[in-house]
């Protein structure tokens, strides 16, 4: 007899005496499996989970040697060094290419001797920046904002800076640097009574937003757009903010793009001087086909046009709803910048002033007392700005909670260009996310989870190098270098790695091989919709026959494990199918994956009629392959067999009866 592949013994046939279990338990177990089946079929939107999941167990992984619960990572294109900020320290990580990474620390304690408890002492670091040739480090110091300069080893005190770093490590912060001139969202005063704003910190002229314009703002991102002419440099600030319809229905946040001029130099009365003149804002949609609204912008990912056009730049936007599941939209500056340009303004019904509301003067010139007024009052724009492309749709949409993302630009071997998302979940994983941009196929798929961690934790940071094909990864226990191209992980053969559809893989020498390996003589898929076909042999390698004797009268089952969660399953007894199985495509609060799942077929009375050839096949699109074959053969009856099965025994008889209300309501739920 071949005994049954290493992880299946303990639920297969062992030789010994025969033990009826109760007659009941068969029934239960037949009414479990469909059930668990039917749960897994509701579960989330088909193809948003991830195709394969697994845990990346590189050697690039290093331990901070204690907890960081707020970090902040800096890191440098096409550099090996990584520099983590965490609790009165700074940390700098390097990767070098084929060694192991190595850790050293530069210890900043707190300067403030003036602390009202433990957590007031502490120094956080929020700002990591590389001014010139030094590395700027800014933290909170015990409620003391302050500055240092790292100089070849050396730690320069530059004092107190307020704007720099807030006075508490969760406070709202973005900190932009263009030059000379710098930008902030840090409160300059300790106080729950100020207002957050938006200001230019170091520069010119020292301008702040006027309160009136946003209502609680948490601020997101912000960036700068170099437009065909100097003087119509824009600023672009991110944010989501209280929603001003208060209907009992409407949601407690609407999410924002703003517009600043960069050459903004104040207004020309006392009351305008020293605010933004030519502040406008306009609400960011991301809406489905079903009208359901993902209206809470979580992260922001600014991607500049590969040929330099600032119209043709994109943003990425993580949103969520209510239920936290999440939808990413795709937009493009020069869609943004034709809202605030052409549109009217909110509640304001007379003819605009001239020059209008928004625009940026020439020669630095001041904005009239008239436009501010108009402005400043009715800061808000009529026209939306909508997802880019004809449907005005999301890219994506998932029942996962996304939280952070990073984007990469990149064309496979054939010259196909992609988006590959990087996603995080609020479960510590991350999901790869492929966006064709050829419209023929408009393809978008989530093609991998991951798990970059030793101990599965919350990702605090993550930063691409496109330079060097990395992520940088960071929990509150350690830092992570994830390649980009992980082709290693994708198994079946040629077949097998092109219908993963991963644009940095292709079939090279009896492997699936990263492009950078060799760009061309790889084999990449063509055609989406047959990626399997562009193989030299197509047809998939027949699984392996494994065979089993069992007793008559035995009860067993067949274990096919789901390689493509993408895929629908069944099992076949000759020509007849005799069970089917759809992939939990994702949880309903969207767990990791990676731990695996299987394709079930109980075998409850085992006579001669269920003697024979049992085939797994799982159906990916047009692709059919085999994933397991066996061989059921009849005793001959001179041994006997104990099994244990599902539920047969008093313990597994408890497990059922415990978690068969979950599944019930599960499917309630779903």
């Amino acid at each position: 007899m071949t005994p049954p592949p290493p992880g299946r013994a303990a639920l297969g046939v062992l030789r010994s005496p025969v033990i009826r279990p109760p007659a009941w338990s068969g029934l239960l177990l037949r009414l479990l499996l469909p059930l668990l089946a039917a749960a897994a079929a509701a579960q989330g939107y088909r193809r948003s989970g991830p195709r394969i999941s697994f845990v990346w167990e590189g050697q690039d992984r290093v331990d901070f040697g204690q907890t960081e619960p707020h970090t902040v990572l800096f890191h440098e294109q096409d550099s090996s060094s990584v520099w983590v900020g965490g609790r009165g320290k700074v940390y700098h990580f390097d990767f070098p290419e084929g060694k192991n990474a190595s850790m050293h620390k530069v210890k900043i304690p707190a300067t403030s001797s003036s602390c009202k408890d433990s957590q007031d002492c502490e120094n956080y670091i929020t700002l990591l920046d590389r001014r010139d040739d030094e590395l700027l480090i800014c933290g909170t110091n015990a409620r003391r904002p302050s500055c240092w300069n790292l100089v070849n080893g050396t730690l320069k005190p530059l004092g107190e800076k307020r704007g720099y770093a807030p006075f508490k490590p969760e406070d709202n912060t973005i900190v932009l640097f263009d030059g000379k001139e710098v930008y902030s969202t840090i409160q300059k005063q300790e106080s729950r009574k100020n207002i957050p704003r938006f200001r230019r910190i170091e520069g010119e002229n020292i301008l702040y937003t006027s309160d009136t314009v946003m209502k609680n703002p948490k601020f997101i991102k912000a960036t700068i757009v170099l437009q065909d002419q100097s003087y119509n440099d824009k600023i672009y600030c991110f944010f989501r903010e209280d929603n001003p319809d208060k209907n009992p229905e409407a949601p407690l946040n609407v999410s924002r793009v703003a517009q600043l001029c960069r050459w903004d130099q104040g207004g020309e009365s006392s009351m305008a001087a020293s605010k933004w003149n030519t502040f406008l804002k306009a609400l960011l949609v991301c809406s489905d086909a079903t009208s359901t609204n993902f209206n809470r912008l979580q992260d922001v990912f600014v991607l500049p046009d590969p040929k330099g056009d600032w119209r043709n730049s994109k943003v990425f936007g993580i949103f969520s709803n209510s239920w936290n599941y999440s939808a990413i939209c795709m937009y493009s500056f020069g869609d943004i910048d034709k809202v605030f340009r052409t549109s009217s303004l909110k509640g304001y019904n007379k003819p605009l002033p001239r020059p209008r509301p928004g625009q940026c003067l020439p020669n630095r010139g001041v904005v009239p007392t008239d436009t501010f007024h108009v402005a400043d009052g009715h800061p808000e724009v009529s026209q939306r700005v909508e997802p880019f492309g004809p449907l005005k749709t999301p890219l994506f949409h998932s029942k996962c909670h996304y939280q952070k993302l990073v984007v990469h630009h990149m064309s496979d071997s054939i010259g196909t260009n992609f988006h590959v998302m990087y996603l995080t979940t609020d479960k510590g994983t991350i999901h790869k996310v492929v966006h064709s941009e050829d419209m023929k196929y408009d393809l978008v798929s989530n093609i991998m989870e991951i798990q970059p961690f030793r101990r599965p934790a919350a990702i605090k940071t993550i930063t691409l190098d496109t330079d060097r094909r990395k992520l940088y990864v960071s929990s509150e226990w350690e830092i992570s270098q994830v390649p980009l191209d992980l082709c290693e992980v994708y198994s079946g053969g040629c077949p097998g790695c092109l219908m993963a559809q991963d644009p940095y893989c292709g079939w090279f020498q009896d492997r699936c091989a990263s492009i950078y390996t060799s760009r061309t003589h790889i084999v990449q898929p063509t055609d989406p919709a047959e990626p399997y076909k562009d193989c030299t042999n197509p047809k998939p390698d027949q699984a392996p026959l494994q065979k089993v004797s069992l007793p008559r009268h035995a009860r067993y089952y067949l274990s096919c494990p789901m390689v493509s969660r993408h895929a629908n399953y069944s099992w076949r007894h000759g020509k007849t199918v005799v069970q089917t199985c759809e992939p939990s495509y994702q949880s309903p609060n969207c767990e990791p994956s990676y731990q695996g799942a299987n394709c079930i077929l109980f075998i409850e009375n085992f006579t001669p009629q269920q003697q024979g050839h049992y085939h797994c096949e799982a159906q990916e699109g047009s692709y059919l392959f085999e994933v397991q074959h066996w061989e059921l053969l009849s005793d001959d009856g001179t041994t006997t067999a104990k099994y244990l099965m599902g539920c047969a025994q008093a313990p597994a008889i408890s497990f059922c009866l415990g978690i068969l209300p979950m599944v019930l309501l599960s499917l309630l739920v779903y």
